[in-house]
C-alpha cells in the first residue's frame, strides 16, 4: 500500500539509536548468512527448528527427530530474527528504520529493548491463538515493526512521514493519517484472510502490545499525542508572531 522513507521528527535525547541499529544488523547478518544461500547451502532446517510452531508452542505436536534445538518458549523470540525471503526482511527493516529511531528516544535504550522484545512476543501469541495452520512455522518481526508503529503514533500522530503510495507516488502526510491507514488494512486482512500466508494476527498483536507498552514504558518527561511539539509550535509562534500551521 505505502512505503515510508523518512520523517521529520528528530532525535533529541540520545546519540544514535543503537537498539534499533542493532536490531537491524542481527535480522540482516543473520538472514545473509543462514537463509540467503549467497555464503553456502540455505539453511532451510532453520525456520522449523527456531520458527513459531502455534502447534508445537501448545504442545499439541512436536518436531522431527534433529530439528529441536532449543525449547518451544524460546521461539516467541527466535523467530523475530528469521525473515522469509529478501523483501520480507527489506520491508520490515525499512519500517524500523524509519520509526524505531524516535520510539527508543523516547523510551530510552534499555527500555526500548524491553519493548522490542514484548512486542514479538504478543505478536507471536497472538498469532498462535488465531492461526488457522497451527503447524505452519512463522518467522519475521513484523510483529515487533507492528508494535514500533503503534508505539510512534502514541508519541508522534502530527509528525510528517514522506512515503511512497503504492511504492511510486511521493506523498509528505501526518503519521496519524498513514498509520490509521495501515491498522485498517492489516485488522481488516486478520479478518477476512483465512488461510493467508501473511500472519496478520501477529501484526495487530504487535499494534496492540506496542500500544499499551508505550504508556508505560516511555521516559518520564516524555509526553503523548504530540502535545510537546504542540506546545513548541505554540511557543515559536507566539516569538516569531506567527499563526502555527
Amino acid at each position: 500500500m505505502f512505503v515510508p522513507i523518512l520523517d521529520d521528527a528528530p532525535v533529541r535525547r540520545i546519540k544514535r539509536p543503537w537498539v534499533t541499529y542493532g536490531f537491524l544488523a542481527a535480522c540482516t547478518l543473520i538472514y545473509v548468512v543462514f537463509q540467503s544461500g549467497w555464503f553456502g547451502p540455505e539453511r532451510a532446517g532453520a525456520v522449523v527448528s527456531l520458527g513459531l510452531i502455534p502447534s508445537v508452542l501448545f504442545g499439541d505436536a512436536v518436531l522431527p527427530a534433529g530439528y529441536e534445538v532449543a525449547p518451544a518458549w524460546t521461539t516467541l523470540v527466535t523467530s523475530l530474527f528469521l525473515h522469509g525471503g529478501f523483501l520480507h526482511l527489506a520491508g520490515n527493516m525499512l519500517f524500523l528504520w524509519v520509526f524505531g529511531d524516535n520510539v527508543e528516544d523516547d523510551l530510552g535504550h534499555l527500555r526500548y529493548v524491553v519493548f522490542l522484545l514484548l512486542c514479538g512476543v504478543g505478536a507471536g501469541i497472538a498469532h498462535a491463538v488465531g492461526a488457522q495452520n497451527p503447524d505452519a512455522p512463522l518467522v519475521g518481526a513484523s510483529g515487533v515493526v507492528a508494535g514500533v508503529v503503534a508505539g510512534y503514533v502514541m508519541l508522534h500522530p502530527q509528525v510528517k512521514v514522506w512515503v511512497l503510495l503504492f511504492y511510486r507516488l511521493p506523498l509528505r502526510l501526518r503519521a496519524f493519517w498513514i498509520i490509521g491507514a495501515w491498522v485498517v488494512f492489516q485488522a481488516g486482512n486478520a479478518l477476512i484472510a483465512g488461510e493467508s500466508q501473511v500472519a496478520w494476527w501477529a501484526h495487530v498483536g504487535g499494534f496492540v502490545t506496542g500500544a499499551v507498552l508505550v504508556v508505560a514504558l516511555k521516559r518520564p518527561d516524555v509526553r503523548l499525542f504530540d502535545h510537546d511539539l504542540r506546545a513548541r509550535i505554540q511557543r515559536r509562534s507566539e516569538r516569531t508572531g506567527q499563526e502555527p500551521a
